[in-house]
């Protein structure tokens, strides 16, 4: 038996440009169904709204919905997305394009544990952490 942990993100009428622009940053494999699809359009006006959608990769899965008017969008404040590894050109590549038209909370830099680290919230408010580690040389 196999146990996964993934990010399932919330969005507000925009989850289709959400995940499409992570996999123009990430790659991979993007699958998505809308309310129409599923069964699950309560009000016509969202039928065409993402239900689920999910972008796998061969190391990344990442997934995310829009929240329908009649529910409460959820909060992001305390949640951010962490990017980790040693692979220093793929993991600033990813940092780079979540940057574009978002905001830079902490410019990724060598961190004081030697590391590179950085923060940004992309266009969509996904906050995001980025942490390339075997930096330090």
């Amino acid at each position: 038996m196999s146990v996964v942990l993934n990010p399932y993100l919330s969005f507000r009428d925009n989850a289709r440009a959400a995940m499409e622009f992570y996999q123009s940053v990430f790659g991979g494999e993007l699958t998505v169904s809308t309310f129409a699809e599923l069964g699950g359009a309560q009000d016509p006006s969202e039928a065409d709204l993402v239900m689920h959608a999910q972008l796998s990769t061969e190391h990344l899965t990442l997934m995310g919905s829009d929240t329908p008017s009649r529910m409460e969008l959820p909060e992001r404040s305390s949640i951010s997305v962490s990017l980790s590894g040693d692979d220093d050109a793929t993991l600033r590549g990813y940092w780079d394009r979540l940057c574009e038209d978002g905001t830079v909370s902490m410019p990724l830099e060598k961190a004081p544990w030697g590391d590179s680290f950085g923060m940004c919230t992309d266009r969509f408010g996904t906050a995001w952490l980025v942490n390339i580690s075997g930096s330090a040389g």
